[in-house]
């Protein structure tokens, strides 16, 4: 077994390996290969695989938080093919990556961890804070749309400018739950991370317009047959509406007619609204994962 850095060549196999780790994450291989090749320079960004026989059997990532104005953060993530556990991959790519994230002046760590991880994250200094539920659907079978309010228009994201969305993807996301603020997100990294993104299908996401401006949104991912919610938010001053319930409708409506079977979406346990929301559309749970957080 063999652990290096990861190259742009080695995106299909990694995607390969998210989908059959875990079933519900959504990564195409030319959005693999983006998240492999893009990062702002901030971040200090490190990716290895774990390589047994020729074959990708693990990945680990980390590196800083550069979206918040709050110095230190960072996350890491490491997953092993289910038929490669309990052979030290796991814990020989922590090693490596707790080192790189004290290098680089890291000085809290954030993960997250399936049921059977827990014990192999609690055990290397992390404590339980929070749970993330992981749920899909079929687009094909939901409930009635909602009516869409006066003075409300829908239109799909490919049809707007990316200063549009990224002012309501920045708002939105100040009150999301989390562990540190997203509250320092820069233009230019959102635009090259976020909209340039290949997984990104802009022409199923979806935004309810108020005149020019963002009120609502729903983006999505795209991998073959199968979809990711990325994001849905609603700005302050528009919530209450059933807005956000609108978008996610119509985007799914567009997923189903484009021919995706399954869409997946992540919600932390606090984030009640959009928690009932997907279980009104009909999502239902598939895993919860337990958000970590180490001191380093």
């Amino acid at each position: 077994m063999e652990i290096r850095v990861v190259t742009a060549a080695d995106a299909e196999a990694v995607s390969r390996l998210r989908r059959e780790t875990y079933a519900y994450s959504v990564m195409s291989p030319a959005a693999t290969r983006h998240m492999i090749t893009v990062q702002g320079p901030g971040e200090r960004f490190l990716a290895l695989v774990a390589e047994d026989g020729g074959e990708i059997v693990g990945w680990g990532s980390a590196g800083l938080n550069v979206w918040t104005s709050e110095p230190g953060w960072s996350s890491l993530s490491i997953y092993v093919h289910p038929e490669h556990r309990g052979h030290g991959i796991g814990g020989a790519l922590a090693e490596r990556l707790h080192s790189h994230l004290g290098e680089i002046g890291a000085t809290r760590v954030r993960a997250f961890a399936t049921p059977a991880g827990v014990g192999f994250a609690t055990g290397r200094g992390y404590e339980p804070v929070r749970e993330m539920h992981y749920s899909g659907v079929d687009p094909r079978v939901l409930p009635d749309q909602p009516a869409t309010p006066d003075g409300i228009r829908i239109a799909t994201l490919d049809t707007l400018e990316p200063r549009q969305l990224f002012l309501a993807d920045t708002i939105a996301s100040l009150d999301e739950p989390g562990d540190s603020p997203m509250d320092s997100v820069d233009y230019d990294h959102w635009v090259a991370e976020v909209w340039q993104s290949p997984g990104s299908d802009r022409s199923l996401g979806v935004a309810a317009m108020a005149g020019d401006e963002v009120a609502s949104f729903a983006a999505i991912e795209r991998d073959g047959d199968r979809a990711w919610s990325g994001m849905t938010g609603t700005l302050p001053q528009y919530r209450g509406q059933g807005l956000a319930k609108l978008v996610k409708s119509v985007a799914l409506r567009r997923c189903a007619a484009a021919g995706i079977v399954g869409a997946f979406t992540s919600n932390d346990d606090s984030n009640a609204p959009m928690l009932a929301i997907n279980h009104w559309l009909g999502y239902r749970r598939i895993e919860t994962q337990t958000g970590l957080l180490r001191n380093l």
